[in-house]
């Protein structure tokens, strides 16, 4: 008999020791109830009930936090977001407006003829004559 409560008592402390790690671990957002260190308080507290408790009540299933992942084209949230061809129509024009006033208020530099390089003799020259 006393095989069979040593036993029990290890499966217990193991059972304790995995539900104080596994409160630990879990992210903030998957804990119900309180937060997390008040289940972690239950849980090292209260050995074996507030395991039981942490894995009924306080752990979250994984499947109720799952994101979904869509296409954008099926999110209804995304489509929302977009503004409508008459907007973008109208910011389109209102860009081009702006660039052809910038075109014509300032010369094009593409467009100014090339200076030719300066000979250095007839400098030299201009200068030597006037000594």
């Amino acid at each position: 008999m006393a095989r069979v409560y040593l036993v029990l008592a290890l499966l217990l402390a193991a059972f304790w020791v995995y539900s104080v790690v596994d409160c630990a671990v879990q992210s903030p957002t998957r804990h119900r109830g309180v937060s997390k260190p008040i289940w972690l308080l239950i849980v090292i507290l209260l050995p074996v009930v507030g395991g039981i408790l942490w894995f009924v009540i306080g752990r979250a299933r994984a499947s109720s936090n799952r994101v979904t992942f869509r296409a954008p084209d099926d999110d209804p949230e995304f489509l929302g977001r977009l503004t409508t061809s008459s907007d973008q129509d109208e910011r389109i024009r209102r860009l081009e407006e702006e660039l052809a006033a910038l075109d014509s208020e300032a010369p094009d530099p593409r467009d100014r003829p090339i200076d030719p390089p300066a000979d250095d003799d007839s400098d030299e020259q201009s200068r030597g004559s006037r000594s």
